[in-house]
């Protein structure tokens, strides 16, 4: 054996199965075997021993809802992920990533999404389909990433950015890059229905997507129409969808933010129930924090992105459309801002794609003059929290069976989101040791063994024999996130060992130099189970 782990107390990522002692044997990037301590049989015997003794042995963390889709090639330490015992992100989320790409869509993306990654401009895009993507990703990360079809993305090629009904010919385009893109490996489709082109979508077309989805063996991932006045509804209509198309539903980040759904998370757990109940395959991700974090470009209403980004920002130059744009945030509630009139004392700006106007950072906006200022100063790359959240509804979502974990971090900005560099530890610290909200086998198996079954993976998500070395070992009673609201970029304290495919990625507590992480792609057809397309060893 290359590893001997000895003496750690094993939850195995079930969450049926109580902590118990055990000695587990990792060879080739595999657990070879799992023994009681003690046992005459159990004597093993490896290149390495670890005494892990205090300390909880689990499978790999995985992140359903990561913003790493350029971090990943241009960070090779990627600390903020490794550090708290991620060994596996799914990227491409919210409608929005770089493949499949033309020449022409590219550029547009790197503006439109320059808050949430950057515009860029340290990256070689040297790719335009899903797979050229996962190629670079397989050249060596530091840990393992799925991929979701970005629907947005895909709009945006076929039909442009006009808000209509795709024709026949461009929803064949549509559906043909889907379809591409599941057979090159991604493991499903995600939308970004209040974020422009994607909530251009009409449902039929949505439908028809889900659909190539389904027969290739994916899951439909949306950030739904409305987080807000409307969020029950959105529900319901992704709901019908995977009702209708018999696609897997995997609901984004599903919380029920804004003062209008204050402690009515058991509302959209009642939906959730009933779809189930008919036989829907439906299940969800949560962040365990109340603050959302977006684009401030985001909450604009839809018709001012008609065009794209050069169009928008000559609308805000526009004094009467500016000032119609106005109306429909602080009056009306604009689709971007989920039917919601803005409160901007809640907006926080989190960073800034203008070094020159980071100074901004940390503050609060006060009012529609500078929010406009700033996105035209800004050229709409700016971020924000929005502090709209219910830790009622944060607490019931997490309780239930069908829930696992993301991140939703985006790590682009001077102040990001604490949850980008916390969101795993806070579950196990706060959540679990202080509150006791979940217990910890049962928290495990949400942010390891449900989400492993969600991408159908074979050997992942579980401490079994056979199955792949991602493993971590953290202290139950020290385990933390570091990160806050004020110092967000902390690392989380009580995780010493992370393993990616047997080998150290976090080595008492530090940052190793190894770069284990490979994509792990879908196979493209229904009812096989996910495979990492690079099974040796990584260099």
């Amino acid at each position: 054996m290359d590893l001997l782990v000895r003496g750690a107390r094993l939850i195995d990522g079930t969450g049926t199965r109580a902590a118990r002692t055990a000695d587990v044997g990792i060879t080739e990037g595999r657990i070879e075997a799992i023994r009681p301590p003690g046992a005459r049989s159990a004597k093993l015997s490896a290149r390495r021993t670890l005494d892990a003794s205090g300390l909880a042995l689990a499978p790999g963390f995985i992140d359903m809802h990561a913003h790493s889709d350029l971090a990943l090639l241009t960070d090779p330490a990627h600390e903020a992920k490794a550090a708290q015992g991620v060994t596996l992100e799914v990227l491409g989320q919210d409608g929005l990533s770089y493949a499949p790409a033309d020449d022409r869509t590219l550029d547009t993306l790197r503006t439109l999404i320059a808050g949430w990654n950057g515009d860029g401009s340290d990256v070689t895009f040297d790719w335009r389909t899903v797979g050229g993507y996962l190629d670079r990703l397989d050249a060596g990360v530091a840990v393992n990433a799925a991929y979701l079809v970005p629907q947005g993305t895909v709009r945006m090629m076929a039909v442009g950015w006009e808000d209509r009904p795709a024709t026949s010919g461009e929803l064949e385009e549509m559906k043909r890059l889907v379809a591409e893109g599941m057979e090159q490996g991604a493991v499903g489709m995600s939308a970004g229905l209040t974020y422009t082109p994607g909530m251009y979508a009409r449902d039929a077309e949505l439908a028809e997507l889900c659909r190539v989805v389904a027969a290739h063996g994916g899951y439909f991932c949306p950030h739904h129409r409305s987080y807000g006045a409307g969020a029950l509804r959105a529900y319901e209509e992704m709901l019908a969808l995977a009702r209708e198309t018999r696609c897997p539903l995997h609901l984004a980040h599903a919380t029920m933010n804004f003062g209008e759904n204050a402690g009515r998370a058991a509302d959209l757990l009642a939906l959730l129930d009933a779809a189930a109940a008919d036989g829907a395959d439906v299940t969800l991700d949560t962040y365990p924090y109340t603050a959302g974090c977006t684009t401030l470009a985001a909450l604009l209403p839809s018709w001012a992105a008609v065009g794209g980004p050069d169009a928008t920002l000559a609308r805000l130059r526009d004094e009467p459309t500016a000032e119609r744009i106005r109306h429909a945030l602080e009056v009306d509630g604009s689709d971007g801002c989920h039917g919601v009139p803005v409160d901007w004392s809640t907006v926080e700006v989190s960073g800034t794609a203008d070094p020159a106007l980071a100074y901004r950072v940390g503050t609060r906006l006060d009012g529609w003059p500078a929010a406009r200022a700033l996105l035209l100063a800004d050229r709409l790359g700016t971020t924000i929290l929005q502090h709209v959240g219910d830790e009622r509804n944060v607490r019931t979502v997490m309780r239930h069976p069908a829930h696992t974990g993301g991140s939703d971090g985006i790590l682009h900005g001077a102040k990001p989101h604490p949850r980008a560099y916390g969101t795993f530890p806070h579950y196990l610290g706060h959540y679990v040791r202080e509150l006791g909200v979940l217990g910890l086998e049962e928290c495990v198996a949400h942010l390891t063994g449900r989400p492993a079954a969600r991408l159908r993976l074979p050997d992942r998500g579980l401490v079994r024999e056979g199955y792949r070395a991602d493993l971590v070992l953290f202290d139950p009673e020290t385990v933390a996130a570091g990160a806050t609201y004020d110092h967000p970029r902390q690392p989380p304290t009580g995780i010493p060992y992370v393993l990616i495919d047997g080998r150290f990625v976090i080595e008492d507590g530090r940052r190793t130099d190894v770069l284990a992480g490979r994509s792990v792609r879908g196979t493209g057809r229904p009812g096989v189970a996910r495979v990492a397309k690079n099974t040796a060893r990584p260099a």
